[in-house]
């Protein structure tokens, strides 16, 4: 399974159009709590008694079995290893509408979905000697989810991702959509140089793969889900019922993104760590990371706070020079299709691609929080 990309499905609008052949990489629920009772034992953090940042949990660390081996998981996923991580803050929720208007209003960002496509990086990502677009084609705009009214062959995800012009953070549908009385839903058509920008602003940075694997499963060990072995259902995660992905049964209540904390958290006090938006961590993506991780390590080894590959290498999208790991899942995933609201799951994203399941959350080690202390004194 891949993440679609801006190219993959931007080429197959401009096909229909008459201009390009389309891509055929296939793509999983994207172009491209739930814990009764279970609540992990927490460190204390590193200043004691001082109060955790605003809006973020403390996730004290600690050496856990990273990736999966259950019937869903991919090839990805595998082999199952031992990773150490020290302990972090993290937000709670995933960012929301609100907190990213904050920020733009302070910095006057323009998210990449804002700006007009730069078909000179555009191109590096396209099959040798492809042809520029028409102009009216580079125009701001995102790859916005549009359900067809019946059932389409899975291995097509343009028969449900559509570029769309004017499609971005506070337009998620597009011209005429807006985030009127969304301010807690998370924020979306994010790309990943979107999410650095932001977490420069905040004084933050993204997770680690492992950071957030290890934080997602909420101190439970080897278990399928964030909340256990359980099977998912509509009171656990915002995610797809119903035929895919052309008929949403909605039991959980929502169609498309949920307002953060609309699901029970997981053992360290952190929400949407299944489902909702997919979630941007700083790892380059290789289908084969853990092999080679696992493969340095030897049986007995464990990884001390991996940071991912030095390259990114995505085979499903040969064309792509840079894709980074994206986790969690999303209100499309769905055990028919992907599954991907486990937390093993991983799915690989170019940086110029935002969608409208994309979005982010992000962390805080000690070493920042004292940097940024020393930085300004007295607050």
């Amino acid at each position: 399974m891949t993440m679609t990309s801006k190219l993959g499905v931007w080429l197959t609008a401009l096909f229909a159009a008459g201009w390009a052949a389309a891509q055929s990489t296939p793509s999983c629920c994207s172009v491209p709590s739930r814990f009764g009772g279970v609540v992990a034992a927490l460190a204390t953090p590193p200043e004691g008694d001082a109060p955790a940042p605003a809006g973020m949990v403390w996730v004290p660390g600690g050496t856990f079995t990273m990736g999966g081996d259950d019937p869903l998981a991919r090839e990805d996923e595998k082999p199952l290893h031992r990773v150490r991580v020290d302990g972090f803050w993290m937000d709670q929720t995933e960012v929301t509408n609100a907190q990213f208007r904050a920020f733009v209003e302070a910095t006057g960002y323009k998210t990449l979905a804002e700006r007009p496509v730069d078909w000179e990086e555009l191109k590096k990502q396209a099959p040798p000697g492809a042809a520029k677009p028409p102009d009216e084609m580079l125009e701001p705009g995102s790859l916005v989810f549009t359900p067809p009214d019946h059932a389409v062959d899975l291995r097509d995800y343009s028969q449900w991702w559509t570029w769309t012009l004017g499609a971005d953070w506070r337009h998620p549908e597009g011209p005429g959509s807006s985030i009127e009385g969304k301010d807690d839903h998370p924020v979306v058509h994010i790309a990943h140089e979107d999410a650095l920008a932001y977490c420069k602003w905040a004084g933050r940075r993204l997770p680690t793969e492992a950071e957030w694997e290890f934080a997602a499963r909420g101190g439970l060990e080897g278990k399928v889900n964030v909340w256990g072995d359980e099977p998912v259902d509509p009171k656990r995660a915002n995610i797809w019922q119903g035929p895919f992905p052309h008929r949403a049964q909605v039991q959980d209540g929502f169609e498309r993104t949920a307002p953060v904390k609309s699901f029970p958290p997981n053992g360290y006090g952190l929400y949407d760590m299944a489902g909702n938006v997919w979630e941007f961590t700083s790892d380059l993506y290789r289908t084969d990371a853990y092999a080679r991780r696992a493969q340095a390590l030897g049986p007995d080894g464990v990884a001390d706070n991996p940071t991912g590959p030095k390259r990114s290498i995505d085979p499903r999208n040969p064309f792509a020079p840079v894709s980074y790991v994206q986790r969690g899942g999303s209100f499309l995933c769905n055990d028919v299709y992907c599954a991907s609201y486990r937390p093993s799951a991983r799915m690989a994203v170019p940086p110029d691609t935002g969608l409208s399941h994309s979005g982010f959350r992000t962390v805080l080690t000690p070493a920042m929080r004292t940097a940024q202390a020393a930085e300004h004194p007295g607050g």
